[in-house]
């Protein structure tokens, strides 16, 4: 199977998992909203390193504007998701070795091992998670309950994410 193949069903499938399981389980305690599944991102998360930067931000765009058309937030998802591609290549580069990573290197637990690949996605995660809660609120007057749905959705989403990769990788 090609590359583009594989990448092309794994997109189909974590968009559906996202926008038909996902957006269904309601698990916040007496009608809060301050826990949000989102796993979508991990799309972007195991994209290959030598992928072009501009492919993974357009890519971002287009998963992001499909959540998007799902949830009925015009637009929220994909500049989450956006802004999510851009950094990963800084944050990869942050957490490079001495070695390198070599052209063929997907960050995956495969690749990476499960502790490097949970500080990178958590890294990721997080800060995808408290960019699109800021772009939902739109304004920092609701800091406190930015960074309460932040945590909150960060401790499942990881979670979750963790055993999709595991599985994934098994």
């Amino acid at each position: 199977m090609s590359e583009v193949a594989k990448y092309g069903i794994r997109f189909l499938i974590i968009f559906l998992f996202q926008v038909l399981i996902l957006k269904r389980v309601d698990i916040n305690p007496e009608g809060s909203s301050y826990i949000h599944l989102m796993v979508y991102p991990l799309f972007i998360f195991i994209l290959p390193i030598r992928t072009p930067k501009s492919l993974v931000v357009a890519l971002g765009f287009i998963l992001g504007l499909l959540v998007d058309m799902f949830y009925d937030s015009p637009g929220v998802h994909a500049s989450a998701l956006c802004f999510t591609a851009f950094i990963r290549s800084f944050v990869l580069r942050i957490l490079e070795s001495a070695d390198g990573y070599t052209t063929s290197t997907v960050p995956s637990m495969k690749d990476f091992g499960i502790s490097e690949f949970v500080i990178y996605s958590a890294i990721l995660l997080g800060l995808h998670l408290l960019f699109y809660f800021s772009m939902e609120a739109f304004s920092f007057v609701y800091i406190g309950e930015i960074i309460l749905r932040t945590i909150a959705s960060f401790i499942v989403s990881i979670v979750l994410l963790i055993l999709i990769q595991m599985i994934i990788n098994r």
